[in-house]
């Protein structure tokens, strides 16, 4: 059961190391410009792979619980997908496992990895749950560590976590039927928030330090994508990568520093790495001051 990008590596894995019955995904949905019904990453490769695929509108309808029931499976494997109903759990003979992209209890939600970074976190990982009634709640089965670079963005973190989920997956699953498997209760007085992102959740406050902010460009890259707003036009500028920059200026205020636009914040300078005018393309900030030089003006945020 699963959705996103992120789930669809494990999928694959399963499917060359155990039976893989059923594959529950999300119903296509309507994108771009022509509202084309878009299938989930999931669905694709579940249809690459020759595996049969539900896509359940409700998943507490009877009729759905009744096909979950007649695979008689072994395991239900949950990646990235909605929230389970309770009365799934028992269809499958060991329950259900979850794939978390943190190291639980910390940052349970649907934004693990965008919050971690967006916290500071120097450390990360994956996280085997078994699923209970409450959310991101269950018993750990295995975890496995990984250092954040100091540079990374949620888009990049993410692909590394799920190989990392992948591979720690299949060793749980080994254990799991070789009974050797060890669950363990989480630690819930250790539990933090990691709720769904918001466009808004990407306002830069430059009143904030340029590590902060510097952490934030990162957690939310691809989205919602953090953004600012020239204060004399209004104009919005989002922010797809930074730097930090030693120095200091006033909050808001662009300088330039060896050819390179940069930011004062709270605590110390934030050099635009790469920006974009909404509804323009995205450029270099140093092609971005070289537009601005035309105008004759820098800009306050």
């Amino acid at each position: 059961m699963g959705t996103p990008a992120f789930a669809a590596p494990v999928l694959e894995a399963l499917s060359h190391a155990h039976r893989v019955k059923l594959v529950v995904t999300r119903p296509d949905e309507p994108k771009g410009r022509g509202l084309k019904l878009t299938p989930t990453p999931v669905k694709e490769k579940a249809l690459a792979l020759g595996l049969p695929v539900a896509q359940p509108v409700a998943l507490k309808d009877p009729a759905f619980q009744d096909l979950i029931a007649a695979q008689k499976a072994d395991i239900l494997v949950v990646v990235a997908f909605r929230i389970l109903p309770a009365a799934l759990f028992p269809l499958a003979r060991l329950g259900a496992l979850n794939i978390h992209g943190s190291l639980l209890p910390k940052y349970r939600g649907a934004a693990p990895i965008q919050w971690a970074i967006a916290q500071g976190e120097k450390e990360t990982g994956v996280t085997i749950f078994r699923l209970d009634a409450e959310i991101d709640h269950g018993e750990i089965l295995a975890r496995s560590k990984t250092p954040i670079g100091p540079e990374e963005t949620a888009g990049e973190l993410f692909a590394r976590l799920s190989v990392m989920g992948r591979d720690l997956l299949l060793e749980t699953l080994a254990q799991l039927e070789a009974g050797t498997a060890l669950p363990v209760p989480q630690d819930h007085t250790l539990a933090t928030p990691a709720p769904k992102l918001k466009k808004e959740d990407g306002l830069l406050n430059w009143k904030h330090s340029a590590q902060t902010l510097h952490d934030r460009i990162r957690a939310f890259n691809p989205y919602p994508i953090c953004y600012t707003r020239d204060t004399e036009s209004g104009r919005v500028l989002r922010i797809h990568r930074s730097r930090m920059r030693p120095g200091q200026s006033e909050s808001g205020k662009m300088i330039v520093e060896s050819g390179h636009p940069c930011i004062g914040t709270g605590d110390g300078l934030l050099e635009l790495v790469e920006v974009q005018w909404e509804g323009g393309p995205k450029v270099s900030g140093v092609d971005f001051i070289n537009g601005l030089r035309g105008t004759g003006k820098l800009i306050r945020f």
